[in-house]
Formats: C-alpha cells, structure tokens, sequence
C-alpha cells in the first residue's frame, strides 16, 4: 500500500512503498524538471567489517575495505561491462562507498523507466570468481597506492587517525594492500547475502516521474528475490573520549602547507531526533565560528594565513562524530593556536545571538534551495534515511532550534583538549 508524506513547511510530497521482501521504495516527483536521478543504496559502509547474526553466537569479521571491493565487482557482469549498457540508454551510472553505506545511482533524462530496471537488476547480480576477485585486487592496488600520495586524502584521514584510538572510521575505505590481498570470492558473497538484502536496502527516486509505473518496474526487476530475514548485529570496538594525539604531520609534494583541525565529539546514546537537532546545531556554530562572515574568518583571512580553499563540515553518526576545519596555510601551528584561543574567548564573553539568527535564517534558505536540486535531495534523503530521520524533518527541526541549544553544543562540543592537528607539509 502505499503512503504519502506530505510537509506543510516545504509544500513537497513523497511517496512510500515497502515489498512484500522488505525493500523499501521513496519517490519524489517533481513535474517538470527535465532530469531523473534514482540511487539504491544499502546500509553498509566500510566500518561494518565485523558483524553476527542475531542470535547467534559467531562473529564474522570480514577483511578491511571489502564494501568499496564489493561495489567495484557489482559493476562485473558475465556478459560485459554495466557502464556500457548504461551509456546506449542515455543516462550515466555511478555508485560510491562511505563509511556507513554503499550507493548505487544513475541520471536520465529519457527512457527513465528503462534505466531503472537495469539499476535494480544489476545491483541484484553479483558475479564474483577467483580469478575476477584476483583482478581486481590489482586495480584497488592501484588506487590504494594513488591515494597514498594525494593530500587532501592524507590529511583527512591522517586527522581521523589523531582522534580514534579503535573506531574502524580511522580505516581507509578502500583498506590497505594487505587487507584487499586476504579478500576471498566468499568473502563477498558473505557479505553480499547479509548487507544487500531487500530489508536492508533502500531505492529512492527524485525527478519528474510517476510512482506507480515505478514501482511496477522495480517489483518486476526484483526477480521475485526473497529478502534474507535475519537481522544483522554490527560489531565495533570501544571508543574513549580521548584523542589519540594532539598533532600528526607527514611530508608530500605539496608547494604549500595543507591542513586539517578537528574537534572530537563526545558521543552520548543519541536517539534519531538528538543525532538530527546536533547535526543542525553544530552547523550552524560552525558557520557561526568560521564561516566567510565570521570575525576569526575575515582577521586570519586578511593576515594572509587561509585563502579561499578554508572550508569546514560536521560529521555526526551514532557511532563517531567531528568537526572538521581546513584549507591551505603558510602556518596551520598559528591557526590551531589561534582558534583554541578563540574558542576560550568566546567561552568567556559569550556568542552572538544575533549571528545565530542570521546564520539560521541563511542555512534555512540554502536548505531550501537545495530542493531545485534532484541530485541533493537523493543523496540527502539517503544519508539521513540511514540515520533513522526523514528528510523533510530538517526544516521542521532547524525552525525548532533555540539559541540556547547553540549555546549548549559549544560547551558541550568545542572543547580544546578535544581537538587535533593534521599537517601536510611540503618535502
């Protein structure tokens, strides 16, 4: 049966189906526009290398970077390559893996219903053998070593490094050499069977189309593929508070410095609408903080100490959550001493009410800017869906939230002995 969601704030509607197998159905229409974008996505990322069934008493624990490995070799098929069949549709595939899920998505604009039913087919076929499995570790190979001399890359995970004693958030997505070496073609149809049944999956569509004849296609497309039932428990290592170390620099050919500041957060037993009311307020503190129109923004802008590429974002998860600052200086040692200097100053003379009001007025306008875009809200609707929260919630909840809230997060979150430092300095 299928329902409607319909948000009063927004004046947008969506539609909701659950299969007779658990795979759960979302679409938006949107008359008018010109482009579809459909994304089917399981909710297994790369931190979900150790799991059981419940109820029972083994715990599997599969090689690290094997949800990036299982992504890549969906994309195999006996007869040829998906990208291929795709590209005589019209349309353009694409998929990616982070740390808490896994999606699979295309954009059309024609032949919408065609390029459906070979998402859903294709993601449903997976084709391993020895000697694909053997192949593509050569490939990942590849693009592990790539990636080890890419700084952006390095200075982000070498800052997750700094923070996570045991958390698998610290794991490169890909893993490293020697776990993709010990990944097993039943390695992957392990994990397959577990994470990429219909219950633990989710498609959602965006884009001017029309629900019924979608869901037509897509139960047609699922090969009457009955869902495994069995409820996955994930496994993950205890996590303190504390940070690892409060400085970590590796040397690469960049011609100047980059770097990253974070801040850990303390993580409490957050239900969906705590986990959504700290996403939105640490945002907005952090824009308050170090956005373009801040006062440590315009001062560390104007010595010459950040340029344009000065950016920051916050990660908020169950499990882990930072916050993230970064960019290119001459003096990332400076900044971090600047900033906790900042911090402390604030703690005493307090924040801006009135910054508050503008900064929430304006991610309130991008917010809803943002549903011009079929690409935001798929993936948007997906990060979030995962978290146990509803898209159109966001609005709802960001109007909600008081100036008392911010202030209780910055006390709460930026906590200078919390912070680290990563630094990629020139050879």
């Amino acid at each position: 049966m299928t329902n409607e969601i319909y948000s009063q704030l927004l004046k947008e509607k969506m539609y909701f189906d659950q299969l007779d197998n658990g795979l759960k159905v979302y679409t938006m229409p949107m008359e008018g526009y010109t482009k579809q974008y459909a994304i089917f996505a399981t909710n297994y990322g790369s931190i979900d290398s150790k799991f059981k069934i419940m109820g029972e008493e083994k715990i599997i624990e599969v090689p690290d970077g094997i949800a990036h490995f299982l992504e890549h070799k969906l994309f195999e098929e006996r007869d040829g390559s998906i990208f291929d069949k795709f590209s005589e549709l019209g349309s353009n595939v694409n998929a990616y893996t982070n740390f808490n899920s896994t999606c699979y998505l295309f954009t059309s604009t024609d032949r919408f219903l065609e390029n459906l039913e070979l998402l859903v087919k294709f993601v449903q076929s997976p084709y391993f053998t020895d000697e694909n499995v053997e192949k593509e570790k050569g490939i990942i190979t590849q693009e592990i070593n790539m990636y080890k001399d890419n700084p952006q890359w390095k200075v982000f995970f070498n800052a997750l490094r700094a923070m996570y004693h045991n958390h698998p958030v610290k794991i490169d997505i890909a893993g490293t050499v020697d776990s993709i070496s010990r990944i097993t073609k039943e390695d992957l149809y392990t994990c397959y069977d577990n994470f990429y049944s219909p219950h633990n999956m989710t498609l959602f569509i965006a884009g001017d189309i029309d629900h019924a004849e979608a869901l037509k296609v897509i139960k047609m497309s699922m090969n009457e593929r009955p869902s495994n039932a069995k409820i996955i428990q994930r496994v993950y290592p205890e996590e303190t508070n504390s940070i690892v170390q409060d400085t970590i620099e590796e040397h690469l050919d960049v011609s100047i410095p980059l770097f990253n500041i974070a801040y850990k957060d303390i993580l409490n037993n957050s239900t969906e609408d705590k986990l959504l009311n700290r996403d939105i307020s640490t945002k907005i503190l952090l824009d308050m903080l170090f956005g373009k129109s801040s006062e440590l923004y315009s001062s560390l802008y104007e010595e010459g100490l950040i340029n344009d590429t000065f950016e920051h974002e916050f990660t908020g998860e169950l499990g882990y959550g930072y916050s993230m600052m970064g960019g290119e200086s001459k003096d990332p040692l400076l900044i971090r001493d600047r900033i906790h200097k900042h911090i402390e100053l604030l703690k005493k003379v307090g924040l801006s009410k009135e910054d508050f009001e503008r900064i929430k007025r304006k991610q309130i306008g991008e917010h809803l800017g943002y549903y011009n875009s079929v690409e935001f809200i798929a993936t948007t609707f997906i990060a979030y869906h995962f978290k146990g929260i509803q898209l159109f919630d966001y609005i709802k909840a960001i109007k909600k939230i008081q100036f008392s809230d911010i202030e209780k997060r910055f006390l709460e979150h930026f906590c200078n002995s919390q912070s680290i430092l990563s630094i990629i300095s020139p050879k």
